[in-house]
């Protein structure tokens, strides 16, 4: 069983690895996640993961005397909607706010990855295209009571309640929920490790 460093508090990441059959470890790496003025969302989204993970890094060696054992992993996942970068809602109107805005149109969600191991960093980007249904402000409303929407980008937790929303997806459902397999697996084999249950 390999074993990962994960730089996330995301429930959702960790449990992609753990299904993918990784050992994970939580390790912090705190940054200011506010996006530069103009800044478009894939630039934003590779930035976020590259900022965390550097971040991590540093914060390793400032508390260890060695490399690293294992892979440091980070990612970051941002909703667009006609090149506005929807973040995590800060109040229920701002989540209802997202919420109208998406409703009956195509979005996109971008998840960057980045990994840190044994002195280099590599990292992946991936998109993909979500269509919601028309939501009536009723179902606005009684998906933000449920609370899922409020820690999340775009208002929505696409493996949730908010899955019922999703009209068609063209791209990772996982990448969409914060950490697409197919490329973190390609990104974790540049650095020769092989995945279970393949190895």
């Amino acid at each position: 069983m390999h074993t990962l460093y994960l730089a996330s508090g995301s429930p959702r990441r960790r449990e992609i690895l753990e299904n993918l059959g990784f050992k994970v470890i939580r390790i912090p790496a705190d940054i200011d996640e506010t996006p530069h003025s103009d800044e478009k969302a894939a630039d934003y989204v590779q930035r976020m993961a590259q900022e965390k993970n550097a971040a991590a890094v540093e914060q390793w060696f400032a508390a260890h005397d060695a490399s690293p054992e294992y892979p440091i992993l980070t990612a970051d996942t941002t909703v667009a909607y006609q090149n506005h970068i929807l973040g995590k809602p800060e109040t229920e109107a701002q989540a209802a706010e997202m919420l109208a805005r998406l409703s009956g149109q195509t979005h996109q969600v971008l998840t960057a990855v980045c990994v840190y191991w044994q002195g280099k960093m590599h990292g992946v980007l991936q998109t993909s295209d979500v269509r919601f249904k028309t939501l009536s402000a009723e179902e606005i409303s009684a998906y933000i009571r449920s609370g899922e929407p409020m820690d999340k980008a775009g208002a929505y937790g696409i493996q949730g309640l908010g899955g019922v929303f999703v009209e068609h997806l063209q791209g990772s459902f996982t990448g969409v929920m914060g950490l697409p397999v197919y490329e973190t697996v390609g990104l974790l084999e540049q650095f020769g490790l092989s995945i279970p249950p393949f190895a």
